[in-house]
């Protein structure tokens, strides 16, 4: 069963990314993938910020991307970028750390004058990591996410919208797992 990790660098401890990610996950489970979510903001920070990669925790978390055969990397948009602390965390992957990979970049925001953010700040980045494809991403309006006193929830609209872009990545990463299996 391929392994999909999310990764969301929100440093926020009630994220509106943290909520599109999760949707993204719940509907790769249901699609028989083995998921998992790292928050780049649960690690301890001094260890971030000093580079120390062989401390547990860091050490479990640059396995995890290791091990994954997809990669969903969600970060909201500040100052017209992503944040720094997933900066901090993709800095600390070595340069072939998304090699083999399939990655889904989403981002989040106040407004459209940011979507750009997905190909022109984050794209470069992943595909200098070695990823082997990095799938259509989706910027997903802050409004669209809804939440109160139920579960945290998205607008239809962008629900749809985001499905359609993990449906094409759940394709790509089987497509990738199958490539790797006919040629082992």
């Amino acid at each position: 069963m391929p392994r999909i990790l999310a990764l969301t660098g929100s440093p926020s401890l009630h994220s509106r990314t943290a909520v599109v990610a999760e949707h993204a996950l719940s509907r790769l489970a249901h699609a028989g993938f083995d998921t998992a979510h790292l928050a780049v903001r649960d690690l301890p920070a001094a260890d971030l910020l000093a580079a120390r990669t062989g401390q547990p925790e860091l050490r479990r978390a640059l396995e995890a991307v290791a091990e994954a055969d997809g990669v969903v990397i969600a970060t909201p948009v500040y100052k017209a970028s992503y944040t720094g602390l997933l900066k901090a965390f993709l800095d600390l992957l070595p340069q072939d750390g998304l090699d083999g990979k399939t990655v889904l970049p989403l981002a989040t925001g106040g407004s459209l004058a940011h979507v750009l953010t997905l190909d022109y700040a984050l794209r470069p980045v992943l595909s200098a990591l070695g990823a082997r494809h990095v799938t259509a991403g989706r910027f997903v309006l802050d409004s669209s996410v809804e939440r109160g006193a139920g579960p945290d929830r998205l607008r239809p609209e962008a629900e749809l919208d985001l499905y359609q872009a993990v449906d094409e990545f759940a394709d790509a990463v089987r497509a990738g797992a199958t490539a790797v299996t006919t040629a082992g």
